[in-house]
């Protein structure tokens, strides 16, 4: 265990995510999230998908409800820092129009409350740490 950390009892535990995605052709993204929806309902027209993806949010709640993750097919191989590609390297080739950009985990141990326990009316920035005992 990182840092000798044992598991008790109403232990908080958050798992914070960053993914990065560049879009390197916008006409493939909106249509691959497009895909997507019509994936999600086989009744729904081309013609109704897009009229249902109009902008970046639409096509990336689309590919997210879909696939759990943008670029879902690239996490094996995309590193971040060391061993990763270099900077500025963009792939161009991919179906859904996006370059995989990296993706980082923090886990963050003992905030105050999940996420459940605020009801709809979330905190200010769900994603702030929380504060350290002595701060």
């Amino acid at each position: 265990m990182a840092d000798g950390v044992a598991p008790r009892a109403g232990m908080t535990i958050s798992v914070r995510t960053r993914r990065d995605v560049v879009v390197v052709d916008p006409e493939r993204f909106l249509a691959a999230a497009r895909q997507a929806l019509r994936d999600a309902d086989p009744a729904l027209s081309a013609a109704e998908a897009v009229e249902a993806v109009t902008d970046v949010y639409d096509a990336v709640h689309a590919l997210l409800d879909r696939d759990g993750m943008l670029a879902a097919d690239a996490v094996s191989g995309e590193l971040a820092g060391a061993g990763g590609p270099l900077p500025g390297t963009r792939e161009s080739d991919r179906a859904d129009g996006l370059s995989p950009a990296g993706w980082l985990q923090q886990v963050v141990l003992d905030d105050p409350r999940a996420l459940r326990d605020y009801g709809c009316f979330l905190p200010e920035d769900p994603f702030a740490l929380p504060r350290s005992e002595g701060k």
